[in-house]
């Protein structure tokens, strides 16, 4: 039987890829890499970086800039493989728990059912699969693809899914599965990922590119507790439907039928750039087995969300990583990475 990890669990390493397409960050394309550098030294520390490059010129020029920022290298594996993104969430393979094996999931990605470019994408889960020597399963249902980003969903390993009907069952804007139901997601859910209990979300976030995934909105932090965004200023867009979030969440139950532990986290100061509300958040956090790496986005609410999240995790490290370059491609820390469990 599978079961798909918390990501609090035991890890071999991380899946990321460096950026190559400067479209995602316009005007950024140089930070973004140092960002980048700074991001994968902090993993290095801790674990194994599983880290995508599109050539071997790429791979020359990363060594180097590594090197200038004293990454510990012995602790990057590369995987030469050229992409159209860097969201390893969501275009990289789930990788569960298959009785005592591991299994790597193909989602299918398509670009969020948005965007066209995603055909480099598609070949990232038996690239990475063949690299870690993990078996690789297309996923259907039905006879049918099936279409999930690693974004849209969180668990907590015993069991519960989180989700949010916005990503999955909107009739008309970026439908990833035609017609499905929450019966024919919560089956899919039950039979690849091991889940026998989904709490629904409603609406994402504002600005969401991803229309709704679940790590901007709220985590499971343990197995019985629930980190969740809400917004303090009422006249802001998203307070209404963080609230409903919220309120779907103090009715809700776990797989034991216990009422889950909920716990609030800010969310930042609106972004704003060239009119365009930018989806900031702090629930996109990133557990690693030593420490919780927190985009932060030079907020005064930094600190505050900071403190909730080392509350939430007293064995581990909390680390700010500055964010505001990143959140210009529409994600950050938990978008542009993929646990591996042992």
């Amino acid at each position: 039987m599978r079961r798909f990890p918390a990501e609090w669990e035991k890890q071999q390493g991380l899946l990321l890829c460096f950026p190559h397409n400067g479209n995602d960050w316009p005007g950024k394309y140089g930070a973004i890499q140092w960002a980048f550098v700074e991001f994968i030294k902090k993993v290095a520390l801790v674990e194994t970086v599983y880290l995508v490059v599109a050539d071997e010129k790429l791979k020359a020029k990363v060594l180097e800039m590594l090197e200038i920022a004293h990454v510990n290298i012995s602790n990057i594996s590369f995987i030469i493989h050229k992409t159209n993104r860097s969201w390893m969430r969501d275009s990289g393979p789930i990788i569960v728990k298959n009785g005592s094996n591991r299994e790597a999931l193909n989602f299918n990605f398509n670009g969020w059912a948005k965007y066209k470019n995603f055909q480099l994408d598609k070949h990232v889960p038996s690239k990475v699969s063949n690299h870690l020597n993990i078996p690789l399963t297309q996923v259907k249902y039905k006879g049918k693809s099936v279409v999930l980003e690693g974004g849209a969903i969180d668990v907590n390993g015993k069991g519960t899914l989180l989700t949010s009907e916005e990503c999955l069952l909107h009739p008309s804007i970026q439908v990833r599965n035609k017609n499905f139901t929450k019966t024919d997601y919560e089956n899919i859910f039950k039979e690849y990922l091991g889940v026998t209990n989904v709490i629904w979300l409603g609406d994402g976030i504002i600005g969401d590119d991803t229309h709704g995934h679940i790590d901007d909105l709220a985590r499971f932090v343990n197995e019985d507790t629930i980190l969740t965004v809400v917004e303090s200023d009422s006249k802001n867009k998203n307070f209404k439907p963080l609230q409903d979030n919220l309120n779907r969440l103090k009715r809700a139950v776990l797989e034991n039928g216990s009422s889950p532990k909920i716990v609030e986290l800010p969310m930042p100061t609106t972004l704003e750039f060239d009119g365009i509300n930018i989806p900031a958040s702090y629930a996109n956090f990133l557990i690693l087995n030593k420490c919780v790496l927190v985009p932060t986005f030079n907020d005064s609410k930094d600190r505050i969300a900071l403190n909730i999240i080392a509350d939430c995790f007293p064995n581990r490290e909390i680390i700010g990583i500055s964010a505001i370059d990143l959140i210009w491609g529409f994600g950050t820390l938990h978008c542009l990475s993929q646990q591996i469990p042992l």
